[in-house]
């Protein structure tokens, strides 16, 4: 799978997920395994306890598991929908400073969409990323089941 370039990604966020992209939340690197997404805790996106606020900690999360999904999916060239059905995450430390995201379960999303293409049934499988501050301890942990179908 060819990634798409960073800058054209973080393009796609100012525009469709301006949210995501005003809190900071910036893709630094993909390829087919593996995605980092990184945010650094400022003033707009803190909660009264100053430390990251648990939403944006889980729009980047989110990010570095769904743009592995959408790229595999716009790569196959088939209509498939993508969408998280659950989740849950584990916070572990105040986040503060610059958090990194980390998912490495690309390759579980081939299996899935070569499947829903060749039964027509929906797939999900459960993705995991790892949140961790700038000296390497782990700040939160997000679990996503993602599922994807054809589109009818």
């Amino acid at each position: 799978m060819k990634p798409p370039s960073l800058f054209k990604v973080n393009l796609f966020t100012f525009f469709k997920l301006p949210s995501a992209w005003w809190c900071g939340v910036r893709l630094r690197y993909m390829d087919d395994q593996k995605a980092v997404v990184t945010v650094k805790h400022r003033w707009f996106n803190q909660n009264p306890f100053n430390s990251m606020f648990w939403a944006v900690q889980g729009m980047a999360a989110e990010f570095s598991t769904g743009i592995m999904v959408s790229t595999a999916i716009r790569q196959s060239g088939k209509r498939i929908s993508m969408l998280v059905q659950n989740n849950n995450a584990n916070f572990s430390k105040k986040a503060m400073g610059r958090i990194t995201f980390t998912c490495e379960d690309g390759h579980l999303i081939a299996q899935a969409v070569k499947n829903t293409v060749e039964t027509g049934e929906g797939q999900t499988f459960w993705m995991k990323s790892v949140g961790v501050n700038t000296d390497g301890v782990v700040v939160s942990t997000f679990n996503f089941e993602w599922t994807v179908r054809i589109k009818n």
